[in-house]
């Protein structure tokens, strides 16, 4: 048992609260310094807890080696001291110095990972209503990494007492945290329609570090975290048995809960990419007022929604008659990267981060939840574009309200651009009689519902592509 006077003075003197310091320093000044998709939308680490969760677990690409490298570091005291013959020679228990040095360690760079949690966690509070605990199993199995690395690094450092294992370690981290992410971890595929992707496969699930948060419904699933805390917890083992191993045979046994750890975690991880980030139902639950709805994540923002949504139901059913959808609904489909998109006629779905309603307030977003229920979009998810949708979703806004303006969210240098080429295409079709113009609009929603066809090409009376 860890002596409690010992640990603190093993805080005092070892270099285990500059561990701490070391790694909390570079994610926040990463978090808040460097731009990026997690300051922005849905998904921004400070709006839901999940997104919180996984944004700082994903930071460990670069945390988890730096553990790993600070470890080895540690490691190397008793061999930099020149006491290791000495202590061999104490009655004191090899493993009761082993525990307090991992011990230390360990209290400061969890304590460093709680700290960056709290950070975002004082954040989140003030931004959602939405509160679970779906969040923590991500956070603990992330700083359960921290501590894994940690002990392991020191292990190594122990076993091999050289100045140059602590940055071949950190180094050799690092390139397993990057083929992880980039290759060994990721199996190449193609959508529907051919275009070429990469998932994540059961390797990489053993990188302490997630993939980039591109939906606040995704979490982790309960066979992930299980696997994970079962290899971490083996490489901590294999760690700490390092660190009082005496013998070059004892050091190789030592290297016996590790592989065991990997052998039964790889047992235990899904190999079906839809089970390892899943959707969290909870989450994605609806709150509805009236035939306006939103994921409890959103919930917040119903009030500011239903009004405009109310609104843009009655000017749709207005032209389109028993044609038009009857409810709104925030789009909980995940659907993987590059994939085409879904949609229904009886219900405008919309996203949030989508660029027309993230723009929108008031009047404005009656105008753009009308463009989404006549064209929606059929960019892959995850691509972004410019040109075919958007025209149409002007003009077939416009057609609704009888006025022409640029779309919520349309980019200041854009408009003139978006005007010269919807402009005629709208004064075309006012022009025409009633019938010619349901006409239209119709064969337009039927490209734009089945992403089959070109709906602005269908507004000019042309054929789909």
């Amino acid at each position: 048992m860890v002596n409690v006077r010992v640990l603190r003075i093993e805080l005092k003197r070892s270099v285990a609260p500059w561990a701490g310091a070391v790694i909390l320093t570079p994610a926040l000044a990463f978090l808040y310094l460097i731009p990026g998709s997690w300051w922005t939308g849905t998904t921004a680490w400070t709006a839901q807890w999940t997104s919180m969760a996984l944004w700082t677990r994903s930071l460990l690409f670069y945390l988890w080696p730096l553990a790993v490298g600070l470890g080895a570091l540690q490691g190397l005291r008793d061999h930099r001291s020149k006491m290791s013959e000495l202590l061999t020679s104490t009655p004191r228990p090899a493993r009761h110095r082993a525990a307090t040095l991992a011990g230390a360690t360990a209290i400061t760079l969890a304590s460093a990972f709680a700290l960056l949690v709290l950070v975002g966690a004082v954040q989140v509070v003030a931004n959602t209503e939405y509160t679970h605990l779906g969040w923590l199993p991500i956070s603990l199995v992330g700083a359960l990494s921290l501590v894994a690395g940690a002990v392991l690094g020191m292990g190594a450092g122990r076993a091999l007492p050289s100045v140059l294992t602590p940055p071949a370690l950190a180094m050799g981290a690092f390139v397993f945290t990057a083929l992880m992410q980039m290759s060994l971890g990721r199996t190449e595929t193609a959508t529907a329609t051919g275009l070429p992707g990469t998932e994540p496969n059961r390797i990489s699930l053993l990188s302490p570090a997630v993939q980039e948060v591109r939906d606040a419904l995704v979490t982790l699933s309960a066979s992930v975290h299980v696997g994970q805390t079962i290899w971490l917890l083996a490489m901590a083992a294999t760690g700490f048995a390092l660190l009082v191993a005496a013998t070059p045979r004892t050091r190789l046994l030592s290297l016996t809960p590790v592989l065991a750890g990997a052998v039964i975690a790889l047992l235990v991880l899904p190999s079906d990419p839809r089970r390892m980030y899943v959707v969290d139902k909870a989450a994605a639950e609806l709150v509805c007022d009236g035939p306006v709805c939103v994921t409890k994540t959103q919930q917040a923002r119903l009030a500011d929604l239903a009004g405009p949504g109310k609104k843009a139901l009655r000017l749709l059913h207005g032209a389109l008659g028993s044609q038009a959808p009857v409810s709104v609904r925030e789009n909980t489909a995940v659907l993987p990267q590059g994939s085409t998109p879904q949609w229904s006629r009886k219900t405008v779905l919309f996203d949030f981060d989508d660029d027309i309603i993230a723009a929108a307030k008031g009047e404005q977003l009656t105008w753009a939840l009308i463009a989404k229920g006549m064209v929606p979009g059929c960019t892959p998810v995850g691509w972004s574009s410019f040109g075919g949708d958007l025209f149409a979703q002007t003009v077939a806004a416009g057609w609704v309200l009888g006025d022409l303006r640029p779309l919520p969210g349309t980019p200041a240098s854009l408009r003139r651009e978006v005007d010269a080429e919807t402009r005629p295409v709208w004064k075309e079709l006012k022009a025409l009689p009633r019938a010619e113009q349901l006409s239209r609009i119709n064969a337009m929603r039927a490209a734009a519902f089945s992403c089959k066809g070109d709906p602005f090409d269908a507004l000019k009376g042309g054929a789909s592509r």
